[in-house]
């Protein structure tokens, strides 16, 4: 093995392994991102329950202060807006990831194999 081709097998598979945690990173947002989603709909749900003249508070710090449900709602429905872009982008993020994975996997095989070929001559 040349030591060019023994350099470059070892970048490449250190590529891969950064690509495989960030890829695992990714995978623990998006899980998160469901969770909140799940969470910040059932609030949305009771929102829609509630009757108008409801009393809302929020917790501010280790104080609860009364709050307009319109607001409360609002701020809620914007939420769930920003979860479900954030949930487009790491999906986005994961698939393209996983092509790149697939792609460098292939390279990395391929080095091998070229390395191998020329130890046995």
């Amino acid at each position: 093995m040349s030591e060019a081709q023994r350099k470059r097998l070892e970048t490449e598979t250190m590529a891969m392994q950064k690509m495989q945690k960030e890829y695992q990173t990714l995978v623990i947002n998006r899980q998160q991102l469901d969770s909140q989603l799940q969470e910040n709909e059932l609030v949305d749900k009771e929102f829609k329950l509630m009757k108008d003249d409801a009393r809302v508070y929020k917790l501010t710090g280790p104080v609860l202060l009364p709050q307009d449900k319109t607001e409360a709602a609002t701020n809620v429905e914007k939420r769930l807006e920003f979860i479900r872009s954030e949930i487009k982008r790491v999906d986005g993020r994961i698939e393209t990831l996983a092509k790149e994975q697939e792609k460098k996997s292939v390279e990395i095989f391929k080095l091998q194999m070229d390395i191998q070929g020329i130890s046995k001559q």
